[in-house]
């Protein structure tokens, strides 16, 4: 069976031009509130509904067999579009339950073609609803809504391993999931949204400028140059730095800058499905929205085979 990247598919789309925010989408900078985290969160559900239920509205049973996903895996899928409506109505509730008027579904760009790229884009997609509700938790000040926000991710992290294995990609391919600001999901998730109702409130993010795989470049392993592409827009400074956020770890090489494009060597630290991001200085820690200049960009790398210590027996 073969199936295109996952990172190969978020190329394509990248360089469709389909990265700028939509009018609808534009944002307040002020203080985010744990009622904005639940319009932005059900603006995922959202997504992730709508792209379920529209492949699995075009492809058959046969169509998945036909492309080598098995009849168990098929079925999979559909419980995963049935969690994801059921999130969305979710959301729903308990921002209606909390005052607010719930945002409406958009209007998306979704760029699979077939049965392939359909399950190379969910793999994208699945990782980047997990980093998500990772990286929002901090934000949430009610331990309730913190608590069902946990929760969801669970399943998140269900739907992520079901469909890395549908690929034959290592299901947990890093010791802990990868976090991500709300402004760096809300940069990626524009990229899907065409439109959204005038209606819809403002969400307080912002997107950053676009940063891109150049070319086709397949599953990338650590030690191998990575080249990026970047939008016109951002402002490289002297000191720019390509920096890979992968599961606990972060870490900023030295940029390599020609005319619009940057590369750097992948870190061993970089596992699996990891986000890439130019910064203006050298990060060791959580990367600040003021660090980033463009990105992120989003990149499988192949993990190592794992190291066992059977010395160590208890």
């Amino acid at each position: 069976m073969k199936f295109s990247s996952s990172r190969a598919v978020l190329t394509a789309l990248l360089a469709s031009g389909a990265f700028s925010a939509p009018a609808s989408l534009q944002t307040r900078q002020d203080g985010i509130t744990d009622l904005d985290v639940l319009q932005f969160a059900l603006t995922l559900e959202h997504l992730e509904n709508v792209f379920y239920k529209t492949a699995l509205k075009s492809f058959s049973e046969t169509d998945f067999l036909a492309a080598g996903v098995s009849s168990a895996t098929f079925e999979q899928m559909l419980f995963v579009a049935h969690d994801e409506e059921a999130h969305v109505q979710f959301l729903e509730q308990s921002i209606s339950a909390a005052g607010g008027q719930p945002v409406a579904a958009c209007e998306y760009n979704f760029p699979f073609t077939d049965v392939s790229s359909f399950v190379s884009l969910a793999s994208v997609l699945e990782g980047v609803g997990v980093s998500a509700y990772l990286g929002g938790a901090p934000v949430i000040s009610s331990k309730d809504i913190l608590a069902a926000a946990g929760s969801i991710l669970v399943a998140e992290g269900l739907h992520q391993s079901v469909i890395r294995s549908a690929l034959f990609e290592v299901a947990s391919a890093n010791i802990a999931g990868t976090a991500a600001t709300p402004n760096s999901i809300f940069t990626i998730a524009s990229a899907f949204i065409k439109s959204c109702p005038e209606s819809n409130p403002p969400l307080p993010f912002k997107a950053f400028p676009t940063l891109q795989m150049a070319g086709d470049q397949k599953m990338a392993e650590a030690g191998q140059t990575a080249t990026l592409t970047v939008d016109p827009s951002a402002q490289l400074g002297d000191q720019t730095f390509v920096t890979f956020v992968s599961g606990l770890d972060t870490v900023s090489v030295q940029a390599e800058v020609a005319e619009g494009s940057v590369s750097a060597v992948i870190p061993p630290e970089a596992q699996g499905q990891t986000f890439v991001m130019l910064t203006n200085s050298k990060i060791s820690g959580t990367v600040s929205d003021g660090a980033v200049v463009a990105g992120p960009a989003v990149m499988e790398v192949l993990p190592p085979a794992p190291k066992l210590d059977f010395s160590v027996q208890r």
